[in-house]
């Protein structure tokens, strides 16, 4: 009986240790594949540093080259990523291929539809006052504001597909108040002065508050209209007639004056050679948004919020109405 009891004891304890040592390899598997996922995460973050991750040239060793900016997506104040650039990051393109000894002339290809007024006249400024030949290569689209920047450069380049043009300036004001009014929701603002939250969800907008609003919208025609007669050497009146706001082949531009040549990036690479002087074949500077090895691996190049209709939405409730160079 005793050794029975102290068999089945034995049993017991054997049965007993069984469960606790899977839980315990099964608490050191889970730590250990935490700690592999934290230690690739911190590894690639680390690369993406290291690589100089962000906004950066790619350039080979040696001088007589052509610096090329890349402007792709919308054009904005402080957006950099896979759906468009800052103006900012632009600017600051043009100012180290201006410093770049190595390059001799600058190509930027614009692959945009535009984007809003101030950077888009910045940069236009700024390849107006380069010191060194510039050519405008246009892609897909090169429309408003980005047509807007290509008239900054010495000559422009687009492919007879290249849909561009759209010269012209919309505000955009969004309002609810009839869907409130059935809703039985009201909007109590208190203001300043009357032109004070014009445009706002809850009220109409009056006839002055919208007088008001085309006034700031042809001001920046205005401003549009004449950088374009400035850049393309083309009479003010001309450049009216054609800047209603509609979009233009890259063939059809051509027939107006609007772009000095059909053709691609290498072609604008090899006209900026020609116009620095430069013999045989160019070497190639690029400037442009390099993604770092995490961004590659989580498969977006940047978390842009700015991209969400929802976030453009309520933002435009909040702030004074944003005009924008956009199009077709």
């Amino acid at each position: 009986m005793v050794s029975h009891q102290d068999g089945t004891r034995e049993n017991a304890t054997a049965h007993a240790s069984r469960p606790r040592k899977s839980r315990v390899w099964l608490w050191i598997g889970s730590v250990g594949a935490v700690l592999v996922v934290v230690w690739g995460l911190g590894l690639c973050a680390l690369l993406g540093i290291v690589s100089g991750a962000g906004n950066r040239s790619v350039a080979p060793v040696g001088g007589n080259a052509v610096g090329v900016i890349y402007i792709e997506g919308t054009i904005g104040v402080s957006i950099s990523g896979a759906n468009g650039v800052s103006g900012e990051t632009i600017l600051e393109y043009i100012k180290q291929a201006e410093s770049d000894r190595r390059v001799k002339a600058i190509v930027v290809f614009i692959n945009s539809p535009g984007g809003t007024v101030v950077p888009s006249a910045e940069v236009y400024q700024a390849l107006r006052e380069a010191q060194k030949p510039v050519v405008a290569a246009m892609g897909d689209v090169a429309a408003s504001g980005g047509y807007y920047i290509a008239c900054g450069a010495d000559k422009i380049i687009a492919h007879p597909a290249t849909v561009t043009g759209s010269i012209g300036v919309y505000g955009q004001l969004i309002n609810a108040a009839d869907l409130f009014d059935k809703l039985g929701i009201e909007g109590i603002i208190v203001r300043s002065g009357k032109s004070k939250a014009a445009g706002n969800l809850f009220e109409h907008p009056t006839d002055e508050q919208l007088a008001i609003e085309q006034e700031l919208v042809d001001e920046l025609y205005d401003l549009f209209v004449s950088a374009v007669a400035e850049g393309r050497g083309m009479d003010e009146a001309a450049v009216r007639e054609l800047a209603d706001g509609r979009p233009y082949t890259g063939q059809q531009a051509l027939q107006l004056g609007l772009v000095d040549a059909l053709g691609s990036l290498p072609d604008a690479i090899t006209e900026a050679a020609q116009m620095a002087n430069i013999e045989g074949e160019p070497r190639v500077v690029q400037y442009r948004r390099v993604p770092s090895l995490l961004e590659v691996w989580l498969g977006a190049r940047e978390s842009n919020l700015g991209d969400l209709a929802i976030v453009e939405w309520l933002d435009a409730q909040y702030a004074l109405p944003q005009a924008r160079y956009v199009g077709p």
